[in-house]
């Protein structure tokens, strides 16, 4: 193996034992890969401009193709998602903090306003369901 290999090689193991960056195969690496990203997201590096933004997008997509294998969640919106989510619960607008204000949850409802990605792992968390069911 010539030396830039070796190299890559040795960044990639140390990356990985960080931030999976492989395919999840287990609950345990999909919680790893959960963290990571929130931790991601919380130092900012959601923006386009971080230097680690295409980390964000790699480890989201790793996790989506997680959750649609193991958490399957019928097709629907972020709005869609949090109405039946809402019913199951018999929870009414006031209820989410989470999300805002009621009025801010009756225009994500409406589907005027997206979820953003603070309500998002927020929600994922209170009801237990992968970030991609409200995406």
């Amino acid at each position: 193996m010539n030396a830039p290999l070796r190299k890559i090689e040795r960044h990639f193991e140390a990356l990985d034992a960080l931030v999976p960056i492989h395919p999840l195969h287990s609950a345990k690496e999909y919680e790893s890969a959960v963290s990571a990203l929130n931790a991601l997201l919380d130092a900012g590096a959601a923006g386009e401009r971080h230097p680690l933004a295409g980390l964000v997008g790699t480890l989201g997509q790793l996790i989506a193709d997680y959750d649609d294998k193991h958490h399957a969640v019928p097709e629907a919106g972020g709005a869609e998602a949090l109405r039946f989510l809402m019913d199951q619960h018999g929870l009414r607008q006031a209820d989410l903090p989470e999300v805002g204000s009621q009025g801010v949850v009756s225009e994500v409802l409406a589907g005027r306003r997206e979820l953003n990605a603070r309500q998002i792992r927020a929600l994922a968390k209170r009801f237990k369901v992968g970030a991609g069911a409200f995406l």
